[in-house]
């Protein structure tokens, strides 16, 4: 099968990475996208290796069972939501199946204790933050690009997958509440109507680059402008919005003249308001709850509803004890850390971004927490049998690496440690397996439950639980 080359009738059995699907014909493996498991599809052929062939769906033969027509306006081309066409069932009995089928795959746990999946409550309106771009001319869909008519105008909206200076426009998006549509909307037409000018990506040109939208379950919003330059005409559009949305409580301007898009580096600039927005999760069993602030570059999990659910997971399961020490690796801005606090003699927090660990500071201030200390820095540079010794061996370590998982050299100073047990959160099932198939000979697996953070997406959290094995047991 060369390129360019036309295969019809591929079953579409299973899925597989980054969103993509698998495909078996003749005992041949497929991969596209935009297809779901259970139906038969025509692909062309863009990429032909040893053991697979991966190409662009052309028509989908037979539908699935489990297809559904998608909510979204811009499903097709957006790439944010590439299982909105799969009833949200069946996404999460996939999800499931992919986390356990990790852990033996990768993992080498032949039969992993599984919990079911906890699935979302909300499958639309459930992220507390989006980032939207703004560019001088607009992605054209395949069918605008057929009709001359259409002009490239500004657009607000979403990168097109795997393009940096595509950029599709986008009228209405589900994944947060309905005011930021509306916030959204209005920031769109008033910069057209004062004329400030869109970036262009090439040619590093124009003032409206990105927004920012965040908001807490109270319905208080935070709004981060970012623009290339600060003019009047902005200063304008500023207050504009903030006149006419009172829910927006902190309001920020950033100057982001560099290349690229990034803006963490960047100064920020309070235009408005407080300097924060809070977000309150709950403990369970009726132990009070937890305050957190959500500054304007604070990292904070993106569905706050399935967050708090995921952090009962690890209250529960950590069976933490009045004298215990608590490592949390990976802290953050000390969430799950001050979560579980209030069982702990004393928790560690650990994160290699300085800011995260300012955040952590004032988190635990704001809640009166005294028991917790926090440290900046990389974690193989900071876990080291020195700082073990000065900060006290670990009962219990909790660790929620970022996707790729945790370094070797890490995993070598837990297992020196020793913590009697371990809870281990990961956002990708498959780096969470490989860790703890370098931990087995120590650690054996208690017990796993994927959450389902996003749904609509192939992403799934995992929490996993870890005892340290005893010498009589081995």
């Amino acid at each position: 099968m060369k390129k360019g080359s036309i295969v019809e009738g591929i079953e579409i059995v299973d899925i597989g990475a980054k969103g993509k699907v698998i495909g078996k014909k003749d005992g041949q493996t497929f991969l596209t996208s935009g297809a779901v498991p259970g139906d038969v599809v025509t692909i062309q052929i863009k990429k032909s290796k040893k053991n697979y062939k991966e190409g662009f769906l052309k028509h989908i033969e037979k539908p699935s069972a489990d297809r559904v027509n998608p909510v979204c306006e811009h499903f097709e081309y957006c790439g944010g939501c590439s299982w909105q066409n799969l009833d949200y069932k069946k996404q999460i009995e996939l999800k499931e199946r992919g986390a356990v089928q990790q852990m033996k795959r990768i993992g080498g746990i032949e039969e992993p204790n599984l919990i079911p999946i906890l699935g979302s409550s909300e499958t639309f309106h459930y992220r507390n933050k989006m980032e939207f771009t703004f560019v001088s001319e607009r992605y054209l869909t395949p069918e605008e690009l057929s009709s001359p008519e259409i002009k490239k105008t500004p657009a607000l909206g979403f990168h097109v997958p795997g393009r940096f200076d595509w950029v599709l426009h986008v009228n209405n998006c589900h994944l947060q509440n309905d005011v930021h549509n509306a916030i959204r909307n209005f920031i769109y037409d008033e910069a057209l109507k004062a004329e400030i000018s869109f970036y262009h990506p090439r040619n590093q040109d124009g003032i409206m680059r990105n927004v920012v939208l965040r908001n807490n379950r109270q319905g208080e919003w935070m709004v981060l402008m970012i623009i290339k330059e600060r003019t009047p005409e902005t200063d304008a559009l500023c207050q504009k919005m903030v006149d006419r949305f009172p829910e927006i409580q902190s309001f920020w301007i950033i100057v982001n003249n560099k290349v690229n898009d990034s803006f963490s580096d960047c100064p920020a600039e309070l235009f408005h308001g407080e300097p924060h927005i809070i977000e309150r999760f709950h403990r369970p069993d009726d132990q009070g709850s937890v305050d957190y602030i959500i500054g304007p570059k604070s990292f904070f999990q993106t569905n706050s509803n399935q967050a708090e659910k995921l952090y009962e997971i690890v209250y529960h399961w950590a069976g933490i004890q009045a004298t215990d020490t608590v490592y949390d690796l990976y802290t953050g801005a000390g969430t799950i850390a001050l979560f579980v606090a209030k069982l702990a003699k004393k928790v560690v927090g650990i994160e290699y971004v300085p800011e995260a660990i300012e955040d952590a500071f004032k988190n635990a201030q704001l809640n009166g927490i005294s028991n917790c200390s926090f440290y900046a820095g990389d974690m193989k540079d900071v876990l080291t049998p020195a700082f073990i010794e000065e900060n006290g061996q670990p009962d219990l370590l909790i660790t929620d690496p970022p996707r790729a998982g945790m370094h070797s050299d890490v995993i070598d100073r837990i297992l020196e440690a020793a913590p009697k047990r371990i809870v281990y959160v990961s956002c990708d099932p498959s780096t969470q397996a490989r860790d703890i198939a370098l931990m087995k000979h120590k650690y054996r697996l208690v017990q796993m439950q994927p959450v389902d953070m996003f749904p609509h997406t192939s992403h799934v959290e995992n929490v996993a639980l870890l005892e340290l094995i005893e010498v009589g047991d081995l």
